[in-house]
Order: C-alpha cells, then structure tokens, then sequence
C-alpha cells in the first residue's frame, strides 16, 4: 500500500526496481491484490523469540543472495531488520521509513544502521536520537503513512482532490484507483442496512510482534465485551493478523461476529463499515483520515495516536466499560459521521504526498547521503 506508488513512479522514470517480502500472509496478498510484483525471501519467525532469531539468520542469507544478484545502488525498507543487515553488508545506501519508534526491537535493529531516515513529522528528533541516529539524518515529511494511498483512492473508498506533485519535472497526478467490494462485504453492507444496523470494524493488535509478544493484552476482554454489548444491535467485522488467530477468533465469536478470512484491502472494508475499533497504528490513521468515527485500544501508547487524538480524529478507550461506552454513543449519533468526515477531509488534504518525498530521496540517494 505505502510503496506501490513509488514503485510505479520509478519504474515510469527507467529506473529498476526490484521489490521483496518475507512470506507473510498479509503482506502477500495485498501484493497480490495490488499487482505488485515481490520475490520472497524469508518468512515470519512467530512469537517466540528464538523463532524470531532463526528466522531472521535465515532470511538474512535469502534476502542477502536476491540482493546481490540484482546489485542495486539505493536500498529502501519500512524498518525491516533483515533489510538493513544485508544493505549495510553489502555496502548499500539505504533510506528506512519507520513511523513507530514504539516497536523498540526493530528500531534498535534498523535505526542505526540507516544512512538516512524519513517519517511523519508527528515524532519528534529525541524518539529517534536515542537509537543512534544524527538529526541531520532524519527527514520529517507532513503527513501521516496511509496519506500515500489514500490520496490516490476513489471510486467506493470516495473521490478526493489532491495537489500534483512535480517529480523531476514531470507531475506524478494521484491515481484513481478501482477498489472491488467483495462478495461477503456486498451482502454484510445489504443486511445491514435492510435491518438499520451500523457495521463496526475491528482490526486485532499484532500479538506476535516483539513489541507486545511479552504483553498480556487487555484488548481481548475489551472486545469480548464490546462483541456482547452491541453483537445484536450492530453487525460485527473481525479483522485479524494471522491464521491461527483467525481460527481463535471465529470459535470465540461463533454467531455473534463475522471473522474476515481472506486478505482484503484494508481502505475498502474501511469505506464500507460506520465505526472503526483498532488495537494496531496503521488502519487506525487510516479510518481516521477517512473520516470514520474511530476508537484505538492500541495495547502501546505511540506518536500517531497522540496527534490523531489531539485533532480529534480518534478517541482512546482504556477499559471494556470505555470501549462499549464510546461505541455504543457513536452508533447512536446521527452527527457523528459527517462531522468526522469533514474534519478528516480538511487534515487529509493538508497533509504533503509521502510518494512524492519517497521517490526525491531515492533518486537523490547517491549524491546527498
């Protein structure tokens, strides 16, 4: 979703690209799904942690032999540990995006090693400093990450105006981007309003990433009651992570949620639910400058989350009583929606193109770092 536009761009302009992803569900699919073309190296390591060692040494190699093979001058990766390790030895200039100095362990891994770093400007200098990491290496863009994709979205997911960005004298205009609504979303959307009922989307935390692996979540009894406070008065999307956290879910909710099991793209199962309950960052900056009325539980307090708060994109629930409270007040308030979506509209078109700054700094890469 974040890279795909630059990948486009870059291709256009001659340049080769060469784009990878360790075997992740998700991310493979979407790649899919947007008709980007990734070679594999690696996959998950899970939870535990020497799972997460082993699987990290041996993509190291896989990923370290691809790259080698394509030979490239400029690295570029979303704080991807492995990605850093084989561009630093093999004596790559690398740019790394990251938007969650929260997620200590990989920062820890990457930050470091970055010969230069870009992120929203919502994080201040000393959340990077502290990793190793010059001021003068860290360029801040003014937008948040889903702002790369949102900007180029229309038809279901609503049509928006953005600016033309000149890339190297040519204007790199927003895609208008067709989004498929699939079958099982169709019918959920026709039920729902046939009944009068909001649909509400919840997105589950990353369990298995380091950052919250060692946690006990509190989100699970959060949404236990959510799902029975409002499971018969609103119709309940479950979007989780992983396969086994889908099998887990679906038994724990059996008859009063829908668990989502195949891969869809985040921004349209957004634009066809009321309500948004997120326990991870990225989807809910996404529903937030979307314009829907969001709720994180996020496990971790991060950057994001405070700027959305402070704008009043998003609100914050801490406790299963909060949670049905704030949810149960936004499906009654007929305001709601068009009040948010208005605020949203207005952020998001403040907000600069993050492709635009992407693609400057790779093809700046050799001769500015």
């Amino acid at each position: 979703m974040f890279f795909k536009p630059a990948v486009d761009l870059l291709l256009q302009s001659g340049h080769s690209v060469l784009c990878t992803s360790r075997q992740y569900r998700e991310a493979v699919e979407l790649a899919r799904i947007n008709g980007l073309d990734i070679k594999i190296a690696g996959e998950h390591g899970g939870a535990e942690r020497y799972d997460k060692l082993a699987a990290s040494a041996k993509r190291i190699l896989e990923l370290g032999a691809l790259v080698k093979g394509f030979g490239p001058e400029v690295a570029v990766n979303f704080s991807s540990p492995e990605g850093a390790r084989v561009a630093f030895g093999l004596g790559i200039k690398q740019l790394v995006f990251n938007d969650s100095p929260h997620a200590e362990a990989v920062a820890r891994l990457t930050i470091p090693l970055a010969d230069h770093l870009l992120c929203p400007w919502v994080i201040p200098y000393r959340a990077w400093e502290r990793f190793g990491i010059s001021r003068k290496k860290i360029t801040m863009y003014h937008a948040l990450d889903p702002a790369a994709w949102l900007k180029r979205s229309s038809s279901e997911v609503g049509k928006r105006r953005s600016k033309d960005a000149k890339i190297s004298g040519q204007k790199a205009t927003p895609q208008s981007i067709k989004l498929p609504i699939p079958k099982f979303l169709k019918e959920i959307k026709e039920s729902a309003a046939s009944s009068g009922k909001k649909i509400i989307l919840i997105r589950l935390e990353e369990a298995k990433a380091s950052y919250i692996a060692d946690r006990k979540l509190a989100s699970v009894d959060m949404i236990d009651a959510l799902v029975e406070a409002v499971s018969e008065s609103a119709r309940l999307l479950v979007l989780c992570r992983y396969q086994d956290q889908i099998e887990q879910v679906a038994k724990r909710y059996r008859g009063q949620a829908y668990v989502i099991r195949e891969v869809v793209n985040g921004t349209v199962l957004i634009s066809q639910s009321d309500i948004f309950v997120g326990a991870g960052g990225t989807m809910t900056a996404e529903a937030a400058l979307m314009g829907k009325p969001t709720v994180s539980i996020a496990p971790v307090r991060y950057y994001v989350e405070k700027y959305l708060l402070d704008c009043g994109l998003v609100r914050r629930a801490n406790s299963a009583n909060g949670l049905t409270k704030l949810v149960s007040e936004m499906v009654t308030d007929r305001g709601l929606s068009a009040e948010q979506k208005k605020r949203a509209d207005y952020i998001l078109d403040s907000m600069e193109d993050p492709i635009e700054v992407m693609v400057t700094a790779i093809k700046n890469a050799s001769k500015r770092y």
